[in-house]
């Protein structure tokens, strides 16, 4: 990729909120920060690993990663009446994130027109839950997308801030080294 490219990537980058900065800005502001600037995790990170792992090895009947614009959807079923979106975690230690991370996929399909629900799948734990887009939640993605959009237009990353994740980031050496 040249230099111009690079700059238009970064620029788009810049003007819209994906997925993983949602599930990211409630577990570390500083980390939707680089990973809008496209910087990368440590790939060696184990919790990163098995993560990834788990993703893909679970549900393995089920249709996976599945793109739409700017949505990367872990799983995608048919439901008794609607669609039917599901977000595979790990674990469910951080299920505000997640949810609000299944809360802004439906909410940006049903601004494309397309109606659906939610799950929240944990299969370690053997766990799930549903999430329905109601007005509440509506108000609640749209006031994350405008702090997130401010939050990734500013030309420096927040200050790092030692919390409970830190020790399993896959960023951990932009903060701490």
């Amino acid at each position: 990729m040249d230099l111009l490219s690079t700059l238009f990537s970064l620029e788009e980058e810049l003007s819209k909120v994906i997925g993983s900065y949602v599930q990211a800005f409630f577990i570390c502001p500083r980390q939707v920060w680089l990973m809008s600037r496209q910087v990368c995790p440590d790939e060696d990170n184990i919790f990163l690993q098995i993560g990834r792992l788990i993703q893909k090895q679970a549900y393995s009947r089920e249709r996976k990663e599945v793109h739409i614009e700017h949505l990367a959807l872990d799983m995608i079923k048919r439901g008794e009446k609607t669609l039917v979106i599901a977000e595979v975690k790990k674990t469910s230690k951080a299920i505000e994130a997640a949810r609000m991370q299944l809360a802004f996929y439906l909410y940006e399909l049903k601004n494309m027109g397309i109606e659906a629900e939610g799950e929240l799948l944990f299969p370690e734990e053997r766990k799930k839950e549903i999430l329905i887009l109601t007005p509440e939640w509506e108000g609640k993605v749209e006031k994350v997308k405008q702090e997130i959009l401010e939050l990734i237009n500013q030309p420096l990353p927040p200050s790092p801030h030692r919390g409970r994740y830190c020790s399993k980031c896959a960023y951990a050496e932009f903060c701490w080294a």
